[in-house]
């Protein structure tokens, strides 16, 4: 029997891996899903087990998994195609007969109303229907989704967002990947769906605060209407079909579907959740001084 992580290259996967070897979980028993073994160099070194697959290539997968494993399937990054994708590794943790089938969904799960959502909707239900045993790890937003885009909110002096005064419950990468560590490792944790945020919800405008305290730089919160952020980003480079996406998120943040404090995050990893302020002087000093916050 192996701990499994599937896109275990991505930034995620790095620091589950991370975690289960620090709880002390021997290299031997950690096996990584990759697609790329070169770019899986480092895990192999540390002395991971590898295993190639792919999403997109369900015959690869056939291979991935062993009786009794436990497998943390880390959500495809690939919107649009995840159903299809998260459906072949089912199929193939089914069909090896794994012990446990944790995955990475989004906060509120079912009752989650916004288009980033439904890609995990359906994938909780394709894991229910398989009869696998299961653990569902909500995740809520990772504060890096926001500082490892600083350098448009530098050079502008401006956080952008539809979402008004809503606020938002994140909390640092590392923190998820800690909770899935301990539901990979521990017992009683079967059959269970855990709503994972940070401790403390933020508003964009204590977020602009922060940035600008942590910088020394003049950072002001501009709230603008949905069609305004929609051309800002496109304006920006970032393709329609995903911009129509940020949008949306930012109209369920306004909702306050992102703002729940369940604490059981930081139940599960045992200690409080990154404040963000932390997390936003980790991104301000890495990208080093005079870098204009190009983290």
């Amino acid at each position: 029997m192996s701990i499994v992580v599937t896109g275990a290259t991505g930034a995620l996967g790095r620091l589950v891996i991370d975690e289960l070897l620090a709880a002390g979980v021997p290299a031997s028993g950690i096996a990584a899903v990759v697609r790329n073994k070169e770019k899986a160099a480092g895990l192999a070194e540390r002395g991971v087990e590898l295993r190639v697959a792919d999403y997109s290539a369900p015959e690869t997968l056939a291979g991935a998994f062993r009786a009794g494993d436990r497998v943390l399937l880390i959500s495809g990054s690939e919107v649009g195609q995840r159903v299809a994708q998260h459906a072949a590794v089912v199929a193939a943790a089914k069909d090896a007969g794994v012990a446990q089938l944790a995955y990475t969904g989004i906060l509120g799960g079912p009752e989650a109303d916004f288009r980033l959502a439904d890609e995990h909707r359906a994938t909780e239900e394709l894991i229910l229907d398989s009869g696998l045993p299961y653990t569902f790890l909500r995740n809520g937003w990772y504060t890096e989704n926001y500082t490892a885009h600083l350098e448009p909110v530098l050079a502008h002096g401006a956080v952008v967002s539809n979402a008004g005064e809503g606020r938002v419950a994140s909390a640092a990468r590392a923190d998820y990947a800690a909770a899935a560590a301990a539901v990979l490792t521990g017992e009683g944790h079967l059959g269970r769906a855990y709503e994972l945020s940070g401790d403390v919800a933020w508003s964009f405008a204590e977020y602009a605060a922060e940035v600008a305290r942590a910088t020394g730089k003049e950072i002001a919160y501009q709230a603008v209407a949905p069609e305004v952020h929609l051309g800002i980003l496109t304006g920006a480079g970032v393709p329609a079909p995903f911009a129509e996406i940020l949008v949306d998120v930012d109209l369920a943040i306004e909702r306050g579907r992102l703002a729940g404090t369940s604490g059981e995050l930081s139940r599960l990893i045992g200690r409080p959740t990154t404040p963000i302020a932390e997390t936003i002087s980790g991104a301000v000093a890495g990208a080093g001084a005079g870098a204009a916050g190009a983290v």
